[in-house]
């Protein structure tokens, strides 16, 4: 209901990780917010248990720079100036594709993702949005249930301590992540189930933090990252992630079969028997700053409430509580800011009371999460066990023309530039097709294939211990 005190509408966004917060900032324009929070958020940069993935690599790609920078201004900044990094992709990083061959280090695109630990990224972007007085922070609230029918949702019950309320919204947005329960909760109201699809490639993370070898952290040491291949099963990868505080976070992966373990005597042997033994290698004399971690919550899961026939007035369902993706792919927080932005931009042309406007709230919110599936599933879905049915031909043949997309941008900067602006998710998959990635691909001129990563000789001295 209307806030009495100001007059202005009310939302309830429920979940304060990235998802949470980005809705938050996206309603302030429109709304005072209630952000309701199961967990105590910590002061500062460190784990909480509601986000046991923060202890992997992540990085944020350019589509999502640009989001967490209109959404939430000084957000970037900031995880710079304590420590994180805007790095050149691909100039600024070493990498082996999917199909085995090795990106240049062209510098001639735009791209530019943000790197650092998700304990820091969550810090910063915790206190730029909570500073909004716009926004009151419930702590150690559990959302239980909707509150309204099937025609509108009113409110959530809440679970404070030993007791329950009801807080009454004109919108309720739930961003509580993987564990959503939004389905049974509409299911209460009497609305149908909704569908859901799952790809899992069976792909298990460990985790290790490493204190930068040699000179490596005076100096802005490149991502160092081998992709699994879908094409050759178990499919294992790793990537060095340096970060802030002299530190590289190390994450290794694979598929059924060839999953990487907890065992701190292995994880170097693991790295040094990937396609390519380049990330053991600069591991060998490291020193490893803790135990290893693992998981292996990293299916690809969809929830198509778009698709919905019926859908209730004053709910919207937003980030991993819509899907979730391999982590691989790092599009996670880049859908999750990409579609808050798109729910602030209804907003300031449709009020938050109007009938029908959860509805395209919903809708719009899925276009960012279907550029972010089809980029994970057209991958996983070639794992063996990945899916109840295999690919189709379209999709085999869309798969063998992506291969053939990255081999040219591996060698040719226009063409790497247009591979960058879909991955990226600053474009769509039709960018693929362009004439700046045809041309190449038909025509040429390509550069040879790199025959070993594309270290300097600088790099490898920077990483080797004295």
């Amino acid at each position: 209901m209307p806030d009495i005190a100001t007059g202005r509408p009310t939302a309830i966004v429920i979940g304060a990780s990235a998802a949470g917060l980005f809705a938050a900032a996206a309603l302030t324009e429109h709304a005072d917010v209630t952000l309701l929070e199961r967990d105590t958020l910590p002061d500062g940069p460190e784990p909480r248990r509601g986000v046991p993935q923060a202890r992997h690599a992540h990085l944020v790609w350019s589509g999502g720079v640009r989001a967490f920078n209109d959404l939430v201004p000084g957000v970037v900044d900031g995880v710079v100036a304590e420590g994180g990094r805007l790095v050149h992709i691909m100039g600024d990083m070493v990498s082996r594709a999917p199909n085995e061959v090795w990106f240049r280090r062209f510098t001639s695109t735009h791209h530019r993702n943000l790197v650092s630990s998700r304990d820091l990224l969550d810090a910063v972007l915790r206190r730029h949005v909570l500073a909004d007085e716009r926004i009151t922070l419930r702590q150690d609230a559990t959302a239980l249930a909707l509150v309204g029918d099937a025609g509108r949702v009113t409110g959530v019950q809440v679970r404070t301590g030993d007791d329950t309320s009801v807080l009454t919204a004109d919108l309720v947005i739930d961003a509580s992540g993987r564990g959503s329960r939004a389905p049974q909760w509409l299911e209460d109201l009497g609305l149908p189930r909704v569908t859901e699809r799952e790809v899992n490639a069976g792909v298990a993370y460990a985790t290790r933090i490493y204190r930068a070898p040699g000179t490596t952290a005076d100096a802005d040491f490149p991502l160092v990252n081998v992709q699994a291949n879908p094409a050759k099963a178990p499919g294992q990868g790793g990537i060095i992630l340096p970060v802030e505080g002299g530190r590289w976070v190390v994450t290794l992966s694979g598929t059924r079969g060839g999953e990487p373990t907890s065992d701190p005597d292995a994880f170097v042997d693991f790295a040094l028997g990937l396609g390519d033994p380049v990330i053991g290698e600069l591991l060998k004399t490291a020193e490893p700053l803790g135990d290893v971690a693992t998981t292996r919550s990293t299916a690809n899961h969809r929830r198509y409430y778009e698709k919905l026939a019926h859908w209730p007035d004053g709910f919207t369902v937003l980030g991993d509580a819509i899907a979730g993706y391999n982590p691989v792919y790092g599009h996670g927080l880049t859908v999750a800011a990409q579609g808050a932005l798109a729910v602030r931009d209804v907003l300031r042309t449709t009020a938050v009371t109007a009938p029908g406007l959860a509805r395209r709230l919903q809708r719009v919110a899925a276009r960012p999460v279907a550029a972010a599936w089809d980029l994970a599933v057209g991958q996983d879905a070639f794992y063996p066990g990945a899916s109840a049915t295999p690919p189709t031909v379209v999709e085999r043949h869309l798969a063998a023309f992506v291969d053939r997309a990255v081999a040219t941008g591996a060698r040719n900067p226009r063409a790497l530039g247009a591979l960058l602006d879909v991955m990226s998710m600053e474009k769509p998959a039709t960018r693929l097709f362009s004439a700046d990635m045809l041309v190449p691909m038909l025509l040429g001129p390509k550069r040879p294939f790199l025959s070993k990563p594309p270290l300097t000789d600088d790099e490898r001295g920077a990483a080797a211990t004295p």
